[in-house]
């Protein structure tokens, strides 16, 4: 028995090191988020990029903890609502923040 703890405790240890490791902070994604927010990303990409009424190359899209910004240059406020209502539509973001301007 004493063999098997022996084992059992530097194993624990270093799995606990990994979780923690992998957790996410306020400022950090954690590795299973950054994921997840790169998927969602890509999910709204390409859900501003089949919208017909915008120009998707002049909007850029980051996400962070699900929350989606938007950037970059449309020609009307009508564009600027139109990719918001967009990328709220994408199922698992939780908020947009926009950060896009009228050329």
């Amino acid at each position: 028995m004493n063999l098997l703890q022996r084992i059992a405790t530097p194993c624990l240890v270093l799995m606990l090191a990994l979780v923690v490791g992998c957790a996410s902070t306020s400022k950090q994604a954690g590795t299973g988020e950054y994921l997840d927010d790169t998927v969602l990303t890509t999910k709204v990409k390409a859900a501003v990029f089949n919208e017909p009424t915008l120009k998707s190359a002049e909007i850029n899209v980051e996400t962070f903890k699900g929350v989606v910004q938007l950037s970059g240059f449309v020609t009307s406020q009508a564009h600027i609502n139109k990719a918001i209502e967009v990328a709220r539509s994408v199922n698992g973001v939780t908020s947009v923040k926009n950060d896009m301007r009228i050329k």
